[in-house]
């Protein structure tokens, strides 16, 4: 079955930096577009961020754009999201997610999704 996996979370100081990864597996990866979304504790998982298949276009959330960047590499089957500017509103569990629609995956629908990686950012 397919696996998303992600790596990279952990503590960081408000204004420091992350970069979280997304190893997929069992997956055409280069025929799925690929998301990253996240859930504060006592929020709904929220779109974050995603990117094309081909990787040509990507989207963000307004609340992160200018200070998220998200990438991907089809040979290594992955995809990563940079978390610059770190704000404390950014603590969250953060999920990486495959679909084969970038749309979908900006209203929140995905096929696959990840267990999840913890952002917590101190202020």
């Amino acid at each position: 079955q397919v696996q998303l996996v992600e790596s990279g979370g952990g503590l960081v100081q408000a204004g420091g930096s992350l970069k979280l990864s997304c190893a997929a597996s069992r997956l055409p990866f280069g025929s799925y577009a690929m998301g990253w979304f996240r859930q504060a504790p006592g929020k709904e998982r929220e779109f974050v961020a995603a990117i094309t298949w081909l990787g040509d276009s990507t989207y963000y959330a307004d609340s992160v754009k200018g200070r998220f960047t998200i990438s991907r590499d089809n040979a290594k089957n992955a995809v990563y999201l940079q978390i610059d500017s770190l704000k404390p509103e950014d603590t969250a569990v953060y999920y990486c997610a495959a679909d084969q629609s970038s749309a979908r995956l900006r209203r929140g629908l995905y096929a696959y999704w990840g267990q999840g990686t913890q952002v917590t950012v101190s202020s």
